[in-house]
């Protein structure tokens, strides 16, 4: 069993990696929340054939991250212009997912990074945006 559970693993790192070469390298909002729908389809993929509690937790982490981006996408479309774009946020998420890889690679810590990508994600929302404009957040 083992050998299995390595083989996910190792299939949900890469995958990783992949999500967060691809959303550095993309311009456009849209695309990079397309994107990173992959990093969270994996992580379900991955504890449907190899239960953890880790991946189990990455995987609601990054689906409640990717919610919280597309609401602020359709507010933004919508014209709320209070919450205007800021690339930091996509910069931290990636950060997040290079080292939620690392973590998932090692055994680490995934707990940090998974922070970090919910901190950047919660940014975008009208509670997260306000405490960034008071300083309580930082990226």
């Amino acid at each position: 069993m083992p050998e299995r559970e390595d083989f996910f693993r190792n299939e949900l790192v890469e995958e990783l990696r992949l999500v967060e070469k691809k959303m550095r390298e993309e311009p456009t909002l849209e695309k990079k929340i397309y994107y990173f729908s992959a990093a969270f389809g994996i992580a379900g993929r991955t504890y449907k054939y190899v239960f953890s509690k880790d991946v189990l937790l990455a995987d609601i982490v990054m689906q409640n991250v990717y919610n919280m981006l597309n609401e602020h996408m359709s507010r933004l479309k919508s014209g709320d212009r209070n919450s205007l774009p800021n690339p930091v946020v996509f910069e931290r998420i990636c950060d997040g997912m290079r080292d939620l890889a690392n973590g998932f690679e090692s055994d680490g810590d995934i707990i940090g990074p998974l922070e970090n990508m919910v901190t950047a994600g919660f940014s975008t929302t009208g509670a997260g945006n306000y405490l960034l404009e008071k300083g309580l957040i930082t990226l």
